[in-house]
């Protein structure tokens, strides 16, 4: 455009010569000499024109030809003679086609690098954001006692070979790193130390023995903070303040924070050990900020059950620990006082919605219907968020819809999302996730919500709750709502399909009272016993028909024992929940099994069923897979995604994009089965990203058990997504058995 604009504006010499032979034909009217010299001085400009531009375009050819060759000149010079190391190379290749000295110098090569790959000179360089379009390496490289940040680019080859050249540019920044890394290992880290069971270990002590478990408490924490140069102060008698750098928090990391394990040692006469639980607080921008962290930190631990330690920063939460088994640690004063906050809510309130997690179960039903039973006390509406289709609840709530009293009590989340006002609450039951609640619109939308759960505290949780009644000691959020009816209600206010619904969510949970029970257990049921339910009923709710006793009986045929004491059933068609429940719960029945695990296909999702008698954490594997639950009984689902073969085991991507590949194919011809082993508790996380990869972090695996499955499969064109999230494997070996890397295990049954 600007081109045709500076030609346009540029006079034109042929018209200006035609103008001038037109004047001289036109002098010839008047007089020939004039004419016959007008023509001669045309010609003579004419020729003086051409003459000039001629000269003219010699001279611009000239300079050209000068420039372009200072140009080679310079660029070859700067080439070769740049401050900075070169590598050209071909990226589909990685061969190697120039370097500069300075990249010789590196590489410690005194001659030029031909034939040579580059991952050969930097194993760790990894060139795919060339290809990606980007023009700087996303991570720094390291490079011999070295760190660079790398920039490139790609240009289209010329010649028979055609492809790609990257040029790349390699900046030392090793003294900034240093500095950087100083400067991040410096920063303060606090922590808060509790005692979990002060009250239970100093109990029916002496004072000389009271003292000597402090001593020996006090004496294990300062050999474990030794070294570190960190104050530890205790602030009460059962809480500590530690505040060190963060270089030293890496050191308590890799040690799996052996502190845990070591305060186990410390007994009282009774034989009852210490637990401590360590909520870690890093990244806060002023001491107030760490400290809230801390105090985030150290809630999570206990809502998580106590024994383990947890790191809060500035997005989320990490999980080391957690061997111990709950204990019942309630007190009825917490269940009176969260009674009257609860009934004051209820009062307070136009109308009250409830709901539980995505496919409640009879807990989850069970404790909506208490809650409804307290709404009916106060005299509030109440309405159950009811989903559509079958859930594994639905028998206890065709009981109760031919109840006049629950008809037009069930909304679809929708229908509650147009019928709440400013003054409605919202009570969440058995669960304290947001993401996993039935309407999370609803949730959002209203400003009153209320929590009553027993689940142990995930990395998200419902955050801004006017009442969180959350106790994690607890068999089961029915046991809760129960404790809470009684200081509410009288017996005869409940009617009988509603005490068994109760009653059901707590055999459930219990495995009919054989699991997670306590004293206040046998209370609730007792309670929902003089109330009117019927043990019997209970019973029948829980009855399978003939084609769902057979389905259940064919996965347990179909299990497969693993290091003889779990087993694993892959289901290949989808089959009801339930009955994938009861068989996961059947096959503890079976001597010598303490864990099982059922798998099968609903839709493009696999579910997951885990339970256990105790000694595996199932909550902490399945909580891996984006799950949940309890010590003994949980859940999890991922995305199907298409087999690959052994070359596509990446952990490039964030947790439910990726696949695991590994032993992919030979496992899917097999129709086998894919374990994924845990050794020596901590790792860098199946499904997450690494502490410092920028990701959600959760380091947790299984409690009391040195080697636990974490569990795939591999079937056709089945694979669970969130399983693929490791590491590349280079230079792994094969066991006769399966695929070892890194210590996991890929297992093939």
């Amino acid at each position: 455009m600007n081109r045709k604009m500076t030609q346009m504006l540029q006079p034109s010499f042929q018209l200006y010569f035609v103008c001038l032979i037109l004047f001289a034909a036109a002098s010839a009217f008047f007089s020939m000499y004039l004419a016959a010299a007008e023509a001669v001085v045309v010609v003579l400009l004419g020729l003086y024109y051409r003459e000039n531009s001629r000269r003219r375009r010699r001279e611009i050819a000239k300079y050209i030809e000068n420039v372009t060759g200072n140009m080679d000149v310079a660029t070859k010079d700067t080439m070769v003679n740049s401050p900075l190391p070169m590598v050209i190379f071909r990226p589909e290749s990685d061969d190697i086609i120039w370097t500069n000295d300075r990249f010789l110098h590196l590489a410690g090569e005194k001659e030029h690098l031909f034939d040579a790959k580059l991952s050969s000179v930097i194993p760790d360089f990894d060139t795919r954001w060339l290809m990606e379009g980007k023009n700087e390496c996303p991570t720094e490289v390291t490079f011999g006692p070295r760190r660079f940040l790398v920039y490139g680019h790609l240009v289209r080859a010329s010649g028979r070979e055609g492809g790609f050249l990257a040029t790349t540019y390699w900046v030392d920044v090793t003294e900034f790193c240093q500095v950087r890394d100083q400067f991040r290992g410096s920063r303060p880290v606090m922590a808060v130390l509790l005692l979990d069971n002060y009250e239970d270990l100093m109990k029916n002590q002496t004072e000389n023995q009271r003292s000597t478990i402090y001593a020996e408490v006090n004496a294990r924490l300062d050999a474990w903070v030794a070294g570190t140069g960190g104050m530890l102060r205790r602030m009460e008698r059962d809480r500590y303040l530690l505040l060190f750098e963060e270089q030293y928090l890496s050191r308590f990391v890799d040690q799996k924070f052996d502190i845990l394990d070591t305060i186990h040692q410390v007994v009282n006469s009774n034989g009852l050990a210490a637990t401590l639980s360590i909520g870690i607080g890093k990244d806060g921008g002023s001491f107030q900020e760490l400290m809230q962290y801390a105090n985030l930190s150290i809630e999570m631990a206990l809502s998580r059950g106590g024994d383990q330690a947890v790191i809060r920063n500035k997005f989320t939460f990490e999980f080391y620990g957690g061997h111990s088994t709950e204990t019942e640690k309630r007190t009825k004063v917490k269940s009176r006082v969260m009674a009257n906050a609860l009934s004051a809510l209820v009062s307070d309130s136009s109308k009250l919605f409830i709901m539980g997690h995505k496919m409640p179960d009879m807990d989850a039903t069970g404790a909506a219907v208490g809650v409804c039973a307290i709404a009916r006390k106060k005299g509030v509406p109440a309405y159950i968020i009811r989903e559509g289709g079958t859930n594994p609840s639905k028998p206890i709530l065709d009981k109760l819809d031919q109840l006049p009293e629950y008809r037009g009590n069930f909304l679809s989340a929708q229908e509650a999302l147009v019928a709440a006002d400013s003054r409605s609450l919202v009570v969440v039951v058995d669960t304290n996730r947001p993401e996993q609640v039935q309407a999370q619109e609803l949730l959002e939308s209203c400003n009153r919500v209320a929590v009553i759960d027993h689940h142990r505290r995930a990395a998200t949780y419902i955050e801004g709750a006017a009442l969180n009644y959350h106790e994690p000691y607890a068999s089961s959020a029915s046991e809760l709502v129960t404790e809470l009816l009684q200081y509410i209600a009288d017996p005869t206010d409940l009617m009988r399909a509603e005490a068994e619904a109760l009653l059901a969510g707590i055999v459930l949970d219990t495995k009919n009272f054989t699991m997670r029970t306590g004293g206040r257990t046998f209370e609730a049921a007792a309670f929902l016993r003089r109330s009117g339910a019927d043990t019997g009923e209970v019973k029948r709710l829980f009855q399978n028909d003939l084609s769902g006793t057979i389905a259940k009986y064919d996965i347990i045929q179909n299990a497969k024992l693993y290091r003889d004491h779990i087993a694993i059933a892959v289901v290949d068609h989808t089959v009801g929940r339930v009955t994938a429940a009861q068989a996961a719960d059947e096959l503890l029945n079976i001597v010598g099994i303490s864990t099982s695990f059922v798998l099968f296909p609903d839709g493009e999702q696999i579910i997951i069923s885990g339970r256990s008698m105790g000694d595996t954490n199932v909550q902490v594997i399945l909580e891996q897979l984006g799950g949940g639950g309890n010590a003994a009984a949980a859940g999890g689902q991922g995305q199907r995604h298409p087999v690959q073969g052994p070359e596509e085991v990446d952990g490039g991507g964030s947790a439910g994009s990726q696949h695991l590949g590994g032993a992919g194919h030979a496992g899917a011809e097999l129709g086998g089965i894919l374990t994924l082993e845990l050794h020596g508790g901590q790792t860098n996380g199946i499904g997450r990203r690494d502490p410092d990869g920028g990701g959600a972090a959760d380091h947790q695996t299984a409690d009391g058990v040195g080697h636990l499955p974490i569990i795939g499969v591999v079937l056709p064109d089945l694979l669970h997504g969130k399983l693929g999230l490791i590491k590349q494997c280079k230079g792994i070996s094969l066991p006769a058995n399966g695929i070892h890397y890194n210590g996991l295990l890929f297992f093939i049954q």
